[in-house]
């Protein structure tokens, strides 16, 4: 059995149907960080945001290789077929060559659990909204 507070990811992941995020804006200056990206990835915890470079908003973003710079960032994002807003902190980037960038968003902090969990049954699945 292992302890809750060493395991960082206490809620399964779940893959679901992209959903589209019109913006990534920042909760400190309310700066748009990134347009047009989708959510791959769901838990009770956070998603896993999936954007192209050309994205990203911020010139010094797109130039570089590395985001990590946003990292502990609080930021807000809308699911647009869900018309749902959410917010929470930015706590990885990953570049994915050419594919462009993947980033975690952990809102754990800014819902309750069982909103959380509600959240999760309301995802749709892969394919649930061909």
């Amino acid at each position: 059995m292992t302890d809750k507070k060493n395991n960082k990811r206490s809620f399964e992941r779940k893959s679901i149907s992209p959903l589209h995020v019109s913006s990534i804006a920042s909760l400190d200056d309310l700066t748009k960080i990134a347009k047009d990206c989708d959510v791959i990835e769901a838990s009770a915890n956070g998603l896993l945001l999936h954007f192209p470079r050309e994205s990203l908003i911020p010139t010094a973003l797109r130039n570089n290789l590395s985001i990590d710079s946003l990292i502990g960032q609080r930021v807000f994002l809308k699911l647009e077929e869900m018309n749902l807003e959410l917010s929470g902190v930015i706590t990885r980037t990953k570049l994915l060559g050419k594919q462009g960038y993947n980033i975690a968003i952990d809102y754990t902090d800014e819902a309750p659990l069982y909103w959380r969990e509600c959240l999760m049954d309301l995802l749709p699945r892969p394919g649930e909204l061909d």
